[in-house]
């Protein structure tokens, strides 16, 4: 099969930001390549290399690739939807983080060779309680420790993004074992996963997009938990019958301030509501329409450029 190889030249604060754009219109993969990942693994003790290549952990340039796989059929449309996200997101991003020069370029590469390096990449990620595997990765559980594997299907939610280890984090601190969680725009299942793993009674996972909808639900098969899983294509928050303990949204903020005003709905009294993908010059705005529902702001979290944020219902 053949594809296209689709790279936009970014910002290590930047880079995120365009992978998210990516993953919307690609089930097939995306990757950063950024130096200062690998200047962070070289200082991490678990990894050692006896020779790095002269000049690679040099940064100066500032210069991160973004590359996402398209099939070759789908590119004269996929392409240029991607492109006017990015123009989008420059502009409500102006002056609040540097972007680089958002460079475009593509090339016609064959086979599925970049899947098995793709692959290569991850690694277990430490989330607490949770550690997220990749599937076909060997991972022995420490005492205490929850397993979350994850198929290479492509879905949003590896875990490694900011945004998706915050959920989890803060997840960690306020689920019961009576929690029934709604996770809104699910991705790849790995919030609602994550809860059951943790004890909760029941995860209800709602997403848009069918290919995060089979993702979901092949996760959850994967990690054993289908019989506390519903997972539907749909805007769950349209069924008021349905109260959650913990809602969980990992979004971008724009479509958050939309959701705000059916959100609480779905809440219990008391509930905790947990907010994620807000980045810096969003964040304000974001608390504030929350605030305006009647939900008090318990807790803050940074991770780098991103925001995430609690709720509880008085």
């Amino acid at each position: 099969m053949k594809f296209i190889e689709l790279t936009v030249h970014t910002t290590t604060e930047g880079s995120e930001l365009i992978a998210d754009i990516m993953w919307r219109y690609t089930s097939y993969g995306v990757a950063i390549s950024d130096v200062r990942d690998v200047i962070a693994l070289q200082k991490d003790k678990s990894q050692y290399w006896d020779y790095i290549e002269d000049g690679l952990t040099d940064d100066r340039s500032g210069d991160v690739m973004v590359k996402a796989f398209v099939a070759v059929g789908d590119a004269p449309k996929v392409i240029p939807l991607i492109r006017r996200d990015i123009e989008e997101m420059a502009a409500n991003c102006a002056g609040a983080l540097p972007l680089g020069s958002l460079e475009m370029t593509k090339r016609e590469i064959e086979g599925d060779d970049w899947i098995e390096i793709w692959r290569t990449h991850f690694r277990p990620i430490h989330l607490g309680a949770i550690v997220v595997v990749p599937e076909w990765i060997a991972y022995t559980p420490a005492e205490g420790e929850h397993i979350v594997k994850l198929d290479n299907n492509m879905a949003f939610g590896t875990g490694e993004h900011e945004t998706t280890s915050m959920c989890i984090e803060l997840l960690q601190q306020y689920l019961t074992g009576d929690s029934v969680c709604i996770d809104v725009g699910c991705g790849s299942g790995i919030l609602g996963i994550s809860a059951v793993k943790l004890g909760a009674k029941f995860a209800y996972l709602t997403d848009i997009d069918a290919v995060a909808v089979e993702s979901a639900k092949h996760n959850a098969a994967l990690n054993g938990v289908s019989d506390r899983v519903t997972v539907a294509r749909s805007n769950l928050l349209d069924d008021s019958s349905l109260k959650a303990d913990i809602m969980l949204a990992n979004i971008t903020a724009d479509i958050l301030e939309n959701l705000a005003p059916a959100i609480p709905k779905n809440l219990k009294s008391g509930g905790t509501l947990i907010l994620s993908g807000i980045i810096d010059c969003k964040r304000d705005r974001v608390e504030e329409v929350y605030q305006k529902q009647g939900l008090k702001l318990i807790k803050r979290v940074k991770k780098g450029e991103w925001n995430a944020l609690a709720f509880r219902a008085e």
